[in-house]
């Protein structure tokens, strides 16, 4: 019976001694002057490095202050954008605001928009009707910019929202408008005018380009790329389109059958064929500010 309560006190013994040895784990409270010993779990808990590990006595401290102000919420991350830039280019007079994601990765939002059709050169031609063009854009997008090596290029991806009007008049050539290889005498037809839009309501696009700061919170920046705006629905109208037309082969006139609504629907199928700006080029240059 005693051998059996020596063994018993030894283990416990043993156990106490071993249970000692382990170091412990102390938690201090900087606002309170208590010293807590704490239960060894077992999760890490990894501090800000600065100030929140003593390596030397063992201590983690109360850190509660730094994980909240070193955890951004999606709240925190919305309102506190990275930048804000203003731009011009192909897509419009604009502007944007980016998010970080990380160090490399950016997440914008914008719009760009007006009237942009000289930087188109004002015209363009459908087979051989000249059209001049007025244009009205309006181009929200979202993207995501990257800097793949953490420099000055970077590559963009993103959608946009395209909501582009164009205006069209027909400009006759010789006196005639030519359509489908037949020349239509331009008095009988009067006016062909007319409007084109974008199929897609959303438009992919992708970009390359660079993005050099030139202090610590200004930068420029500058991109090229392309967004698939889709076919083009067109309408055209001409000024009295129950007016008969007739077709002027250079030496005479004789009638066509047709009258000038009918020419201008044959004008309009050309524009549609056309697909004018399907792929849009983006070009575009401008100014950041980073917070």
């Amino acid at each position: 019976m005693k051998l059996i309560k020596l063994t018993a006190i030894s283990a416990a013994v043993l156990a106490s001694t071993a249970a000692l040895a382990a170091d412990p784990v102390i938690v201090v409270d900087d606002n309170d002057a208590v010293v807590y010993e704490a239960e060894p779990v077992a999760v890490a808990y990894q501090a800000e490095p600065s100030y929140a590990y003593n390596s030397d006595a063992g201590i983690v401290r109360n850190t509660t202050g730094a994980v909240v102000g070193g955890t951004k919420t999606f709240f925190q991350t919305a309102v506190n954008p990275a930048s804000v830039s203003a731009e011009v280019g192909t897509l419009g007079y604009g502007a944007n605001i980016a998010w970080a994601m990380n160090d490399k990765t950016e997440l914008q939002a914008g719009w760009a928009g007006g009237d942009v059709a000289d930087l188109f050169g004002g015209d363009f031609d459908a087979n051989d009707v000249n059209y001049d063009v007025d244009s009205d854009f309006s181009n929200p997008y979202l993207g995501v910019q990257v800097r793949p090596m953490a420099n000055w290029f970077t590559m963009g991806a993103g959608i946009i929202v395209p909501d582009n009007d164009f205006d069209v008049t027909a400009n006759s050539k010789g006196g005639t408008y030519k359509i489908d290889d037949v020349s239509y005498n331009a008095d009988d037809v009067g006016t062909l005018k007319g409007t084109m839009e974008h199929r897609n309501k959303l438009a992919p696009y992708a970009t390359i380009g660079f993005r050099p700061n030139i202090t610590s919170n200004f930068g420029l920046f500058g991109e090229v790329g392309a967004a698939y705006m889709g076919k083009t629905d067109a309408t055209v109208n001409a000024t009295d389109s129950t007016n008969p037309v007739r077709i002027s082969n250079g030496v005479t006139d004789v009638p066509s059958g047709l009258n000038a609504g009918q020419v201008a629907k044959l004008a309009e199928q050309e524009l549609e064929d056309k697909d004018y700006l399907e792929w849009m080029p983006i070009v575009k240059v401008g100014a950041t500010y980073r917070f």
